[in-house]
């Protein structure tokens, strides 16, 4: 896990929460905190060019943490499973 690597200075970690991992299996969306300053086409370039998936959509969001999360949509459902089994999730 190098912090020079792109990928971790977007991305600070998943969220690993029954919820998630429902919406995971189910719909094919990860969730992610992610940093402040990242946008949208930041957070799909690096988990694109990290993973070599498609993602079809990011939504972002605050939560009450005052962290900010980002659901991650891919193009094929597949892409979110294998996304998440290299990230340790599943």
């Amino acid at each position: 896990m190098s912090q020079r690597d792109p990928f971790y200075l977007i991305v600070k970690y998943p969220v690993i929460t029954e919820k998630s991992v429902l919406l995971l299996e189910r719909e094919g969306k990860l969730s992610l905190i992610v940093d402040k300053e990242a946008t949208k086409s930041d957070i799909k370039r690096v988990i694109e060019e990290k993973f070599d998936v498609k993602v079809k959509k990011v939504n972002t969001l605050i939560t009450p943490k005052g962290e900010k999360k980002a659901i991650v949509t891919f193009v094929d459902k597949d892409d979110a499973i294998k996304v998440a089994t290299a990230l340790g999730i599943l």
